[in-house]
């Protein structure tokens, strides 16, 4: 047996190979369609993930204005902050953060979902969220993928 052949390869900054998806959020459900974003983010569809390294692909979202939450989730729902002032925990519901704006409501979520330290914060660098149909990303060449194929 050739063991040579079955080294595990480990990926670094350089050799990452990136690319850019379009998703299309028309219909999705917030919390999966979250998810699976978090693990292309993340790079986990990957063969060479490689866990403590930016290997993930670079995300567009569009039609971020047309998710879905099921239920009562739009005003049950309770996303909390911290300024680390005694009381100073606040809390807002999806809809007050979704005025804002949509792309606010996608990172609060996407940002539960990554790694808590500087590689968490660089992988949420590489997502963009727009309301519209539209982005200013068409010189990268995105692929769209149906978010719905991954699991």
């Amino acid at each position: 047996m050739n063991t040579l052949s079955y080294k595990t390869v480990s990926v670094n900054k350089e050799t990452a190979q990136k690319e850019w998806v379009v998703i299309d959020a028309t219909g999705q459900t917030l919390g999966r369609m979250s998810s699976k974003v978090a693990k292309l983010l993340r790079g986990k569809y990957k063969p060479s993930f490689t866990p403590h390294v930016d290997c993930g692909d670079n995300v567009i979202i569009i039609n971020a204005d047309k998710v879905e939450l099921t239920g009562n989730k739009w005003n049950d729902r309770v996303y909390l902050r911290y300024s680390g002032y005694p009381g100073g925990q606040r809390g807002t519901t999806a809809t007050e953060l979704f005025a804002k704006g949509p792309d606010r409501l996608l990172r609060k979520v996407m940002k539960g979902m990554l790694p808590k330290n500087k590689l968490g914060d660089a992988i949420l660098k590489n997502m963009y969220v727009y309301a519209g149909e539209s982005h200013p990303h068409e010189a990268q060449k995105p692929t769209k993928l149906d978010i719905n194929t991954l699991k």
